[in-house]
């Protein structure tokens, strides 16, 4: 197989998962993507502000997050003071 097959395979599997996923928890997850590099820990209530969402609603739309197989991985971190989430890439 090419590497332009193995990217496009790779690629298309990244679309399906992303098919399962709704608008919002889409959202969450493409913030995470964009700014993972520059940070590794963020805060519900902080992605809530930039995302103009509540952290309850970050908070219950991360579990299909947690659970996809994404090119970003993230793990429940710590509680002080609001949920705080781990995310590498």
């Amino acid at each position: 197989m090419s590497t332009t097959a193995s990217a496009t395979a790779v690629e298309g599997e990244v679309l399906d998962a992303n098919r399962s996923l709704s608008e919002k928890q889409l959202r969450i997850l493409d913030y995470l993507r964009s700014n993972a590099g520059a940070k590794t820990y963020f805060k519900s209530r902080l992605i809530a502000d930039d995302l103009d969402l509540s952290a309850k609603e970050v908070g219950a739309n991360m579990r299909p997050i947690l659970d996809g197989d994404f090119d970003v991985s993230v793990e429940k971190w710590g509680y002080s003071s609001g949920t705080t989430w781990k995310v590498t890439v």
